[in-house]
């Protein structure tokens, strides 16, 4: 027979009660539900823990020295029984996600900030990276959720938010095209272009976008990162085009984004999580606030 915290909580109440009436009062228990609950304990222990009298009842030698291992491990048992029910409100957790790196230079610093403000015993786990990393990582369980680009056509991977990322072109602000309001296919085309690299969810969306066109495209480089994207540009070696939530492009004031004027220049983003996985509470508060953040873009 195993022990359990009514059994240790009746062994603790009649010790320091020294009587079954006042600790069956304690425990709002009639005195013989309380007596089988103390005998239940000697036989799980297999030994006599009260000596007992018509007056009064007390520890035998061995019923003291259990009581301060009773009492600890009752301490221990609560603080567990505490800390599941907190993970199990989302009120302490961890959170594991896995991100492209525009939104965790955008959108998720803030998101953290808020969470930690609503939740102060939340922690994140962050991992950012290309749309193919973020995917690897949820569905072999290093992250939980993942904000991931492009059509997820992943089999283990569940949607759990689908939305849209614009991409712009950004130039030097001397170069030709920064004079025009919208740049048009023809311009992408006959100009130098910086390009993420091939595998990228960017890249992906562009390549199909300027597959129509019959001109040979001039790429002067393929770097995979988009900080790298745009120092090449601010170096003169081309255009680029990124997404316009993208803080690397903002943060230089020697560069302009200028919409496209092409319905197809639109990367699809998703919150993601690995099909029938059960999303820890802490994590489900969390995918909320990112759903809300993405909805304002």
């Amino acid at each position: 027979m195993d022990l359990n915290l009514r059994d240790i909580r009746a062994l603790i109440a009649v010790a320091e009660a020294g009587s079954f009436t006042r600790a069956a009062e304690r425990l709002h228990l009639s005195q013989p539900a309380l007596t089988v609950q103390i005998r239940r304990l000697e036989e799980a222990v297999g030994v006599r823990l009260f000596d007992r009298n018509s007056r009064n009842v007390a520890l035998t030698q061995t019923g003291r020295e259990l009581l301060p291992l009773l009492r600890q491990s009752l301490r221990d048992m609560e603080a567990v029984l505490r800390d599941a029910r907190a993970l199990g409100a989302g009120e302490s957790g961890s959170v594991r996600i896995a991100c492209l790196p525009t939104f965790a230079a955008s959108v998720l610093p803030e998101l953290v900030a808020q969470m930690k403000r609503d939740v102060p015993r939340v922690a994140f786990q962050v991992s950012d990276g290309v749309a193919s990393s973020v995917n690897a990582l949820v569905r072999n369980e290093e992250a939980d959720i993942g904000l991931t680009g492009g059509e997820v056509l992943d089999p283990m991977l569940e949607v759990l938010h689908a939305g849209v990322d614009r991409l712009v072109a950004v130039c030097p602000r001397a170069h030709p095209l920064a004079k025009k309001r919208r740049i048009a296919l023809d311009d992408l085309t006959a100009s130098p272009l910086v390009l993420t690299a091939p595998g990228t969810s960017v890249r992906a969306v562009v390549d199909a976008a300027l597959s129509a066109s019959r001109e040979a495209l001039d790429i002067a480089c393929e770097p995979t990162y988009m900080m790298t994207a745009v120092a090449m540009v601010r170096a003169g070696l081309g255009i680029t085009i990124l997404p316009e939530t993208a803080r690397e492009v903002h943060a230089e004031p020697g560069l302009v984004t200028k919409p496209i004027a092409h319905p197809a220049f639109v990367r699809p983003i998703a919150i993601v999580k690995k099909r029938g996985r059960t999303l820890p509470a802490i994590t489900e508060k969390f995918v909320v606030l990112m759903r809300q953040a993405l909805l304002k873009r």
